[in-house]
């Protein structure tokens, strides 16, 4: 006896959840340095870090952006 199996394909879509929350965090790529602004709510705060950390180290002046949100995925139709 052979099993059959049936499958569905129901689309979803997937959107940003803006209860969840949104934060941005800048990391120091400079070689042993491994200092980061920590996660931010406003983008802005994260980039006056890595302004302030260049100015008192001025060789570190190369850094990850990382931007984080949540999302929603709901059934369509």
């Amino acid at each position: 006896m052979s099993t059959r199996a049936v499958f569905r394909h129901i689309r979803h879509t997937i959107t940003h959840a803006p209860e969840g929350g949104f934060s941005a965090e800048l990391f120091c790529t400079t070689f042993g340095c491994g200092e980061s602004s920590d996660p931010q709510r406003n983008p802005n705060d994260a980039q006056e870090w890595a302004l302030r950390h260049t100015g008192l180290n001025p060789d570190h002046a190369l850094f990850r952006r990382e931007y984080t949100d949540h999302a929603r995925v709901t059934r369509a139709g």
